[in-house]
């Protein structure tokens, strides 16, 4: 006989039988997950040690959807806009954006530059949501170069990041281009000389 003559039985081993997600309640706001009083469906592991476990969650139950569920203050007293919005601020506050200006031609340093050097960062940002110090920051100025200044970065007209910005000169001429800096963000560096930094609304 052949193997296709043969009838086989099929025996799931439920050991490695993927588990379904399970579904709690928030308590409070938990950065990436959700706002409280919301209903989030997470794989178990997750659930158990990063929600349960802290205290941050709750099982979904009626009685529980109740108990967490925001009140009336608490809905007009919004904090966050979404649940990936902080995250968003924090990276945007533990890098050091390079900016990079031309060496040869005379140029003001306006929003789109900063969208310009985000959009390399890997982050999409609008002009209107940036804000810029009110100084006006002009050249090319070799004393400006690897100089910080910082601008503010509002995410869903809410949250504000504070954006720490390193100009650099670059020129499309290979011999007047200045050395390249290798991990310019590790190199200790100065703020630029009389421009003060934009300040958060309250």
């Amino acid at each position: 006989m052949r193997p296709k003559h043969f009838i086989y039985e099929l025996v799931e081993d439920t050991q490695v039988k993927k588990r379904p997600n399970m579904e709690v309640v928030l308590k409070t706001f938990v950065e990436g997950v959700g706002d409280k009083g919301d209903v989030v469906s997470m794989k178990p592991h997750f659930v158990y040690n990063k929600l349960l476990l802290p205290g941050l969650a709750a099982y979904k139950t009626p009685e529980n959807i109740a108990k967490y569920a925001k009140t009336d203050a608490e809905k007009s007293a919004v904090k966050h806009s979404s649940a990936y919005a902080q995250r968003t601020v924090n990276m945007l506050e533990t890098i050091v954006l390079a900016v990079v200006m031309n060496k040869d031609e005379p140029w003001v340093l306006e929003p789109w530059h900063i969208k310009a050097s985000l959009r390399k960062a890997g982050f999409h940002c609008k002009e209107e949501c940036i804000t810029l110090p009110k100084e006006r920051i002009e050249g090319p100025d070799l004393k400006k170069e690897s100089k910080d200044f910082q601008c503010i970065i509002t995410i869903n007209k809410l949250e504000q990041a504070t954006l720490k910005c390193r100009l650099h000169h670059w020129s499309t001429d290979p011999s007047e281009r200045l050395p390249y800096v290798l991990e310019h963000w590790k190199m200790q560096s100065e703020p630029l000389l009389d421009v003060g930094s934009p300040e958060k609304r309250p």
